[in-house]
């Protein structure tokens, strides 16, 4: 005969403060004040800080979404770019309290700090917060960053590339063009209309190591004068700018190496042909 073995549980139960559950008491994150840089050339007057106080209860947490407040419930004259609010587009790009950052990826500090917000650095501006670009695109335009071959011929099938020369492109091809990193060096600063700065060169990077690129000694060619690369001078803020945690200083070293020495050079122009 089977004996039947009973397990009795004890009931586990928790009981949380009614009060807690039905009116949580709300947090003060209080007001924060933001001191934002405006010139508008059409008034002839001379640039300014000025400075707004934005409530925070009421506001998003990244300093996109304080702009936004301010120029929708407290100054619509304030001129800003911003369009994906995920930082892939880049238009945001500004110098918050001293670093060059995207808006919607930096949050809001504490309400004790009042927080500065620039234009990029050494750029000329357009209006408050946005900066001429015209000269970063017509360089990145220079580098032709597309996919050049010899033979010209209509295909019927994609360009194949190996999984290894596709891995070659990682971090290269995640930049989005924001600028942070050309306008956080000094040598972009003093020789913008020569030197390409470190997000183009690094674009320029990224083409010049695509297997299925047929131009290579040209795109190189193209740069080899004492300014398109070799102004850089290896002091990184372009590598700590990057708001996508990309190493533009790493893409311009590449470069210079495949520019110096002519036997680099042809292992490098084998190599893209192994596969």
């Amino acid at each position: 005969m089977l004996r039947q073995v009973t397990t009795q549980s004890k009931k586990f139960s928790v009981t949380l403060k009614a009060a807690a559950l039905s009116n949580p008491v709300p947090v003060d994150k209080g007001e924060k004040e933001f001191q934002i840089y405006r010139w508008n050339p059409d008034d002839g007057g001379q640039p300014r800080m000025e400075t707004y106080k934005v409530d925070m209860n009421k506001c998003g947490p990244m300093v996109l979404d304080a702009l936004i407040m301010i120029k929708n419930e407290i100054d619509p004259t304030l001129t800003f770019r911003r369009s994906c609010r995920e930082g892939i587009c880049g238009s945001c790009a500004m110098n918050i309290d001293g670093v060059n950052n995207l808006a919607c990826l930096s949050y809001c500090t504490d309400v004790g700090k009042t927080t500065k917000i620039w234009p990029l650095p050494h750029m000329y501006v357009v209006k408050d917060l946005v900066p001429d670009m015209n000269n970063f695109y017509a360089q990145y335009k220079s580098i032709e960053p597309w996919l050049k071959k010899r033979d010209e011929t209509p295909r019927t099938t994609e360009n194949y590339q190996s999984e290894a020369d596709r891995a070659k492109l990682d971090g290269l091809y995640e930049c989005i063009l924001c600028a942070c990193c050309s306008t956080s060096c000094p040598s972009y600063w003093w020789n913008g209309d020569k030197y390409l700065g470190p997000a183009i060169i690094q674009q320029a990077y990224r083409w010049l190591i695509d297997s299925r690129d047929d131009y290579t000694a040209e795109r190189l060619e193209k740069m080899n004068d004492a300014y398109s690369v070799f102004k850089c001078h290896t002091i990184m803020n372009c590598t700590k700018s990057c708001p996508k945690h990309l190493n533009p200083a790493w893409a311009i070293a590449e470069v210079k190496i495949i520019d110096i020495f002519p036997d680099a050079h042809i292992i490098f122009l084998d190599q893209k042909d192994v596969d």
